[in-house]
């Protein structure tokens, strides 16, 4: 899972980046990648199965398609949201285009961001499920998506409950090790809290 998701942030963000400065080809790519967004992660696994096999590429590519249209949507979210004020001050300081993106777009698109981080995470850990409910075989070792196939099998419902359980406590540990303390980080910098959060 962990391996699957940065793979999937190494190839949505140039693909962000270049959909959020090229308008043609995002007018013309955008509704693909919002449609692929909305599509069961479990869909794919049929067409990768026959293209790959009962191997380690199949739950891979499964899981990229799962979270790369969140991460892409995320960052396009942030760069919308983008005062067009920054850019005609980067210009203004003479800042190049490399210089305009490291220091002013990304870190004014980062809680786009991040939120598409956070759902792209969500959608390769449910589309790792899917995929080793019915992909079982490579080199990889069973995962807990199989673990849940097999309590089915067996009728263990005990087995099948504690699987269920361990999904949502990994879903759980994740959200507040990693992006719950970024999010937090980022709202206080820019002054900003949680909806609900009081001043005390």
């Amino acid at each position: 899972a962990a391996s699957g998701f940065v793979l999937a942030v190494l190839v949505a963000t140039p693909m962000a980046l270049l959909l959020g400065h090229q308008p043609l080809l995002r007018k013309g790519i955008g509704p693909l990648v919002s449609a692929l967004q909305v599509l069961p992660s479990i869909a794919w696994v049929p067409a990768a199965i026959i293209l790959f096999g009962l191997s380690d590429a199949t739950i891979y590519t499964v899981l990229l398609l799962g979270a790369i249209p969140s991460i892409i949507n995320g960052l396009l979210g942030g760069m919308d949201l983008m005062p067009p004020a920054y850019r005609a001050l980067s210009q203004v300081l003479g800042a190049n285009r490399l210089q305009h993106l490291w220091h002013v777009e990304l870190p004014a698109a980062l809680p786009g961001y991040v939120s598409g981080l956070r759902q792209g995470w969500a959608f390769a850990w449910r589309s790792l499920m899917a995929a080793e409910l019915i992909a079982v075989g490579g080199a990889l070792a069973p995962g807990v998506g199989s673990l849940l196939q097999r309590g089915r099998d067996l009728a263990d419902l005990p087995l099948v409950i504690l699987v269920i359980v361990v999904i949502l406590l990994v879903g759980v540990l994740i959200e507040l090790a990693c992006f719950a303390p970024v999010e937090r980080k980022l709202l206080r910098d820019r002054g900003m809290r949680r909806t609900g959060e009081n001043n005390g």
